[in-house]
Order: C-alpha cells, then structure tokens, then sequence
C-alpha cells in the first residue's frame, strides 16, 4: 500500500518570489471582504517585490507617525556649519605693568633730583671763588633803566596781561587737541567756499579763532607799549644786560635768589625772557600758524617753495612747548618771591602785600576754567555756524 504525499498547507505572510498569493478559504472571507473594501486605503509599508508581485492582502497594522515639524520649527532649524580656516592670531604686545610704569618715573624723579643738587652744589662753590664775587659785585643781576621808565604798571598792562594769559590757554588747549585727535566729529568750512574747500575740523576752527584775538591783543599791547614809554621795561636799554642775565641765572640756581622789585625794574635774565616771549616767540607762531592755516595761498608755488608747510610745522609746536615752559616758570616764581606782593602788581596796579591780588587772580583763573571746560562742540558750534558752515562731516 503506497503513502500519499501529503497536501500542503497554505503558509501565511509574504508570498514566494514569482508566486501569486495564496488565500485561505473561510467562511468570514465575504465579510472580511466587505471590510477592506469599505476602509481607507492604507499606504502599503516596504518597497514592492520582485517580479511584480504584491504583498499579502493581510492589512498592515497602522503605525503612529510622528507630527510633522512646525513651519517656524524647520526655519529654526540649524544650518550645516561649514568649517572656516582659523585666521592665525596676531601675538598682542604685552602690556607694561603698571608697577614697572611707576618704578620708572620715581627712578626718573631721583635722577633729576640728583642732577639739580649736583648742580646746585657746584654752582655755590662756584660762587665762593674770588672771582665769581668780584663778577658778582659788577653785575649783580640788573641795571639801571633809563630816567623817563615810570614804575608800576598801568591800567591797560593789567587787563592786557588777562586777556594774554585766557587767550593763550584756549590757544595751547585747542592746538593740542587739534595735534592728537584722530577722527574729527564736527567741521566747519568757510562761508567763502563753493566746492567745500577749506573744510576744517571745529577744534582747528577754535585754535584759528583764538589765534586772531589773540594777536589783535598783542598787536594792541605793542603799540601801547611803545606810545607810553613802558616798553624800556622790557626792551633791553644797555648791553650790560647779558652779564646780569647771566648773574641773575647762577643766582637763581644757588638757591640764593637775586632781589626781586619788579615794580621798579626787572632782573636783566627776566627782561630778556619777557623780549623774547614777546618779539621773538610770538611773532614766530604767527608766521608758522598762518602758513599752516587756510588762509595761506595754496597755489603760491614759488612762494611755497621758499616757506615750505613742513617748515611751519617743524617749528610751529615746539613754539607751543615754549609757551607753556615760560608759564609754568613764570608763575612758579610769581609765588615764590612773594605772592601776594607780586599779584598785587599786576592784578591790582599797587605795590602792596594784600589779599586783592590773590582773589582777582583766583577770580580770572576761574574764569579760565570756564572756558576751557565750555569749548566744546555744543558750544562752539552755534558760534561758528555764524561765520561759516557747521557739519558732521
């Protein structure tokens, strides 16, 4: 008796490559049919078999799918980053400590302490020679003005004296700023100017305007001093000047000071100083100052030629440097050779100890104060807009 093969059963899943699915006869089959037919068509998962085959009729179990991103989510999506080559650093030069900065200027301090003792000591053994007295009794520091010097000092001296010392810091404040400023933030340029020309920063502005009072001041201050005969006060009258400068000089550095009446008569070193501050320094910052200023003919070529800008510039600042060496020894001996008596002189037109002189000066240095600290651009601008045209750039 021989075995039958047995009838296979129906697997369930996937069909075989190049075979056709196989159904399971049910009795459900119609209904189950019927509920396919009437559900949503499913997206099938996978990719389709080969040979054209489809998958099991089975329906898919539905799989939860995420939500898709918000429209702002995907826009704050980051974007890829693409890799920059790293810019190579530039090594930053060390700053200097501060400790080392104040150990350098106390070493520089002592350093000049030594060398003004030094020379204090050898000029008082200097002096002490048998020598040095005898030129010390010839010339011991000044002369004897003409008869017509009238002592004191008039009415206009002191007002003249004002007016130079306000004039000259607002001169020396103002070319300082215009000499280290970068990057201008106000201009102005000339009413005169069509193409823009002559356009100028409001610091170069100030520096030219006070320029101008203030040689209206000194031309104002010459031809008064020449009209009253004051001038013999600071003229130098006689050649014996240069001998007592010279005593007053190594006078001043013993520390043993020559006699001071400068109510009468100045020291012959002061008088030299006074002319050469008044006829030789101020001319020479005119000259240079208008040579570097607008109103200096740029297409003079031979004219140029013979007075070049970088001359005018070479000898314009240390001019200034000058000015502001002759204040600071100025006033230094103003208070030490008696304070109250000298500012009385100039300040209160009397040769007396009191305590006028001192206040008017306070008062005019307060003044002084004010004006340096109100030049600014929310100031000055108003004001040179009436001569010219004000802009930020």
């Amino acid at each position: 008796m021989s075995e039958q093969p047995a009838t296979p059963t129906p697997r369930r899943g996937l069909p075989r490559p190049g075979q056709p699915a196989a159904t399971e006869p049910s009795a459900a089959a119609p209904a189950a049919a019927a509920a396919r037919e009437a559900a949503p068509p499913t997206a099938r998962r996978g990719l389709p078999r080969p040979g054209g085959s489809s998958p099991a009729a089975t329906p898919p179990t539905p799989v939860a799918s995420a939500p898709a991103p918000a429209p702002a989510a995907r826009r704050a999506a980051p974007r890829p980053h693409t890799p920059v080559a790293p810019t190579p650093a530039v090594p930053a030069r060390p700053a200097r400590p501060l400790g080392a900065m104040f150990v350098t200027l106390v070493l520089v301090a002592i350093a000049g302490a030594l060398v003004v003792t030094s020379g204090v000591f050898l000029v008082r053994i200097l002096l002490t020679l048998p020598v040095m007295q005898d030129f010390l009794a010839a010339f011991p520091g000044e002369y004897e003005l003409p008869a017509t010097a009238e002592p004191g000092f008039p009415v206009w001296v002191q007002w003249q004296h004002f007016l130079n010392m306000f004039l000259i810091v607002l001169i020396i404040r103002s070319g300082w700023q215009v000499r280290t400023e970068k990057r201008p933030a106000v201009f102005w340029t000339p009413r005169w100017s069509k193409n823009g020309s002559g356009k100028i920063s409001l610091a170069l502005w100030l520096h030219v305007t006070v320029d101008a009072l203030w040689i209206v001041n000194g031309i104002v201050f010459i031809v008064l001093l020449f009209v009253t005969g004051h001038w013999m006060r600071i003229v130098p009258t006689s050649w014996e000047v240069f001998p007592n400068a010279l005593s007053a000089a190594l006078q001043y550095v013993s520390l043993d000071w020559p006699t001071h009446n400068s109510w009468v008569n100045y020291n012959s070193l002061q008088q030299l100083m006074y002319f050469l501050t008044v006829f030789v320094a101020a001319p020479l910052a005119f000259v240079t100052g208008v040579r570097m200023s607008i109103f200096w003919p740029k297409n003079a070529t031979r004219l140029n030629r013979l007075y070049p800008v970088e001359w005018a510039r070479a000898v314009h600042f240390p001019t200034m440097l000058y000015f502001v060496l002759f204040i600071i020894v100025h006033v230094t001996l103003v208070f030490a050779t008696g304070a109250l008596r000298n500012l009385n002189h100039i300040y209160g037109g009397v040769d007396t100890a009191t305590i006028t002189g001192l206040l008017l000066f306070l008062g005019s240095l307060v003044l002084v104060v004010l004006a340096v600290v109100a030049a600014r651009p929310l100031l000055l601008a108003p004001i040179a807009g009436t001569m010219g045209r004000v802009s930020n750039r």
